[in-house]
């Protein structure tokens, strides 16, 4: 006889984690009104390498604003695309992927539509969306959450994969879908997508300010208690 293995002890982890990264840097609450739609959050994300969210926002912006359709862009020379992408971290790569995502979509769709999403799974919603060039569990996953499509998928960026690696609530070294697949399971059921999102966002402060990649100040981290480092280096 088997007996039940009970919930998984990173279920509360995560719980009380969230309630100690909202006292520290307060509620991050997305408005209706700011939710942005699949094919706008796909380009920012294939344009955001190593860039602020902030500047990849307006990058986004400018890009449909000139163009005026995504299609358009999907047709613009590659040189005009990485002169509007100069602002990005790394245009020449930003302006060649992003070509490549949408001109995929249109010989898939016919032309830069996600509406098909809506009706599908989340996880074959993701799988499909990985079949793009440039488009990896992050952006897949901001695709499902950060946009009106607003699922249960939550976005591993690298502060949040390194935070959670260091807490050992993911394997050491884990990459970022091998993380995705372990933390997915035991994220609270009781999160909505806009949970995930702001969990997301808060943690990626946390990485911001504490949990730095190098030279982290664990001593006086607002999750030092919860974290297998932390408490090793403390």
């Amino acid at each position: 006889m088997e007996l039940p293995l009970g919930p998984d002890p990173r279920t509360q982890t995560l719980r009380r984690l969230q309630d100690l990264l909202v006292q520290r840097f307060g509620r991050i609450e997305r408005a209706a009104a700011e939710w942005r739609r699949p094919e706008w959050v796909l380009v920012q994300g294939v344009i955001g390498a190593r860039t602020k969210s902030e500047v990849s926002n307006a990058a986004t912006d400018r890009l449909i604003a000139r163009w005026g359709s995504w299609e358009a862009v999907a047709g613009a020379p590659l040189e005009d695309l990485q002169a509007e992408l100069a602002t990005q971290t790394y245009p020449n790569i930003a302006a060649e992927r992003l070509k490549a995502s949408l001109s995929a979509l249109v010989d898939l769709r016919g032309r830069v539509d996600l509406s098909h999403l809506e009706a599908m799974e989340t996880g074959a919603a993701m799988d499909w969306l990985e079949q793009l060039p440039g488009i990896g569990r992050k952006i897949a996953a901001g695709v499902m959450n950060a946009s009106t499509l607003d699922r249960r998928a939550i976005v591993l960026d690298g502060h949040h994969t390194r935070i959670l690696q260091r807490m050992g609530l993911v394997p050491v070294k884990a990459s970022t879908a091998r993380a995705f697949d372990a933390i997915m399971p035991v994220m609270p059921e009781e999160w909505s997508g806009a949970d995930y999102d702001e969990h997301h966002l808060l943690m990626k402060k946390l990485g911001q300010t504490w949990c730095r990649p190098s030279a982290p100040d664990c001593a006086t981290c607002p999750a030092q208690a919860l974290c297998e480092t932390g408490r090793r280096r403390t």
